[in-house]
């Protein structure tokens, strides 16, 4: 299937490969070996030169096959059920654990779990892979996520994420310490430009995103912090606090390259989900407790200050 991109009038100007990368989700050097073998072309099917600098109005056309989507199968493995009913199940996913199958993790993910649970009554407008996710939260962050059950629910719930309606509530082990007691991140974020694992603050292509935090504790070179999301990009925690010289504690990708504190992988839990149930209307409040990973390192950081 061929697909057109267009650059409207608030691109950048920069090169046809990043603009192409950051739009099609792949690597420059992806891109780059598409536009030497004419599977991405301008739309009149001219060749683009490894340089060229978009313009806005251009038009691009992309003849990339999508690779074979993996399959998904239900596999028996234990779930920290926090609420279902017919319409919806939360979990409190573990640290550790994908979301769903990608290439490198092919199976003992949430959604096999799911799919084992639920025998069948998943929505399925998320497509074989993500039956009814509504959210994702990375493989090393722990708390809560919201599934749908039913294709109405899935809208519904999609809609209200997209409206922000749905309140996600994380606490988080930053290090340093953070001098003001509230404050918000409002700094777009984009795909790193040389790191595809990577997301930035300062990526020439990139959408708005907003983080209102609030100080818990402070501890001796720590700070316990809560973090509410206005926005859901991805990385989008861990991004904005390592923007502000603050990142997640073992966050070994945007913050000290070496474990510490006997962790790694970043501490950071997803708490509290506040949503409209997608088929009562009710406003509902579900939160956890910090998992013993998170609580063992508190206990670590010695006496917190009292705010």
């Amino acid at each position: 299937m061929t697909r057109e991109i267009l650059a409207g009038s608030d691109t950048p100007n920069i090169r046809a490969d990043a603009f192409l990368a950051e739009q099609l989700g792949l690597s420059r050097n992806a891109v780059q070996r598409s536009m030497e073998t004419g599977e991405i072309t301008f739309a009149g099917g001219e060749k683009i030169k490894k340089n060229y600098r978009v313009s806005p109005g251009d038009r691009f056309l992309c003849a990339i096959a999508p690779p074979a989507e993996l399959e998904a199968a239900p596999q028996d493995i234990p779930l920290d059920i926090v609420y279902e009913d017919d319409a919806i199940i939360v979990v409190n996913k573990p640290r550790g654990m994908v979301v769903h199958p990608a290439p490198g993790h092919p199976d003992q993910t949430l959604v096999n779990a799911l799919l084992h649970h639920c025998a069948g009554n998943l929505a399925g407008i998320g497509g074989v892979i993500r039956p009814g996710i509504v959210h994702r939260i990375d493989k090393d962050t722990s708390g809560l996520l919201l599934v749908a059950k039913s294709d109405p629910a899935h809208q519904r719930l999609t809609d209200q994420l997209r409206d922000r309606k749905i309140a996600r509530i994380y606490e988080a082990v930053a290090i340093g310490r953070v001098g003001r007691d509230t404050g918000t991140i409002d700094l777009p974020i984009g795909r790193h430009p040389t790191d595809r694992k990577r997301m930035s603050t300062s990526a020439k292509i990139a959408r708005d995103a907003v983080t209102h935090y609030a100080v818990l504790a402070r501890y001796n070179g720590y700070t316990h912090i809560r973090c509410e999301l206005e926005t859901g990009r991805t990385h989008q925690i861990r991004a904005h606090l390592a923007s502000i010289g603050h990142p997640v504690l073992g966050d070994l990708t945007y913050g000290r390259a070496k474990p510490e504190k006997g962790i790694s992988g970043q501490c950071l839990h997803a708490r509290t989900l506040i949503f409209d149930h997608p088929v009562t209307g009710q406003r509902m409040t579900l939160t956890t407790e910090l998992p013993a990973y998170f609580t063992d390192v508190l206990a670590r950081l010695g006496p917190a200050e009292i705010l």
